[in-house]
């Protein structure tokens, strides 16, 4: 029994020192996963690969960043993903030994349209002129009947918006306003893809006619 207590404490001992070894022969890399307007991407998964083989992977922390260690001095393609996102490729990036080279925040991923649901419209004015600058909300319309925020920007100067959201059957009512005149639309949508819808504005003069006839 003493024997293999003994057995069992040289073999650790000697791993300890390879892995020690091991680690200085080494080196690695370390950056900042990030959209196009540099916002981090969490949980985005950062693949070293040479000659088409994944050697190690790791993932970006909750603001993008990451370091990828134990790699072996050489040249090796970076691959980033992430779900919802195009992946990326660093190609020919150099691993020093006993370094952790900086990418700084080289790492950039752009959303994959083809996972969104994006809903694009335009604000009219009564006689049919685009209303540019008008301010734009959109809310979520739960089963339950329950409204919530989940959006707000403004048209551009032609009276264009745009929203994105991830995958996933919803309704949403959106408001346009634009000094004193408004109006609002609802839209059902489920699969990704692009929803379109225009939207007149209303004078609110108008909207209280309406309601006192109704």
């Amino acid at each position: 029994m003493k024997y293999l207590k003994n057995v069992f404490l040289i073999l650790s001992f000697v791993a300890f020192w390879s892995l020690l070894a091991v680690a200085q022969e080494t080196g690695g890399v370390k950056g900042k996963v990030r959209t196009s307007k540099g916002e981090g991407i969490a949980a985005a998964t950062i693949t070293a690969r040479q000659e088409n083989v994944d050697i190690k992977s790791a993932n970006s922390d909750t603001k993008g960043n990451f370091i990828l260690e134990g790699l072996k001095a050489g040249n090796y393609n970076l691959v980033f993903s992430k779900d919802g996102y195009s992946s990326g490729v660093l190609y020919n990036v150099e691993v020093e030994k006993k370094k952790i080279g900086d990418l700084k925040e080289r790492l950039i991923l752009t959303v994959d349209q083809g996972t969104q649901i994006i809903i694009k419209g335009s604000v009219f004015a009564p006689d049919g002129r685009s209303v540019g600058g008008a301010e734009i909300k959109i809310e979520r319309i739960a089963s339950d009947g329950s409204i919530k925020k989940v959006g707000s920007s403004r048209a551009s100067y032609s009276g264009e918006f745009t929203f994105r959201f991830s995958e996933g059957a919803a309704k949403y009512r959106v408001t346009a306003s634009a000094k004193d005149a408004s109006a609002s639309k609802e839209i059902v949508v489920d699969n990704p893809a692009i929803y379109r819808l225009a939207i007149t504005l209303e004078m609110k003069s108008e909207r209280q006619e309406m309601k006192n006839e109704n």
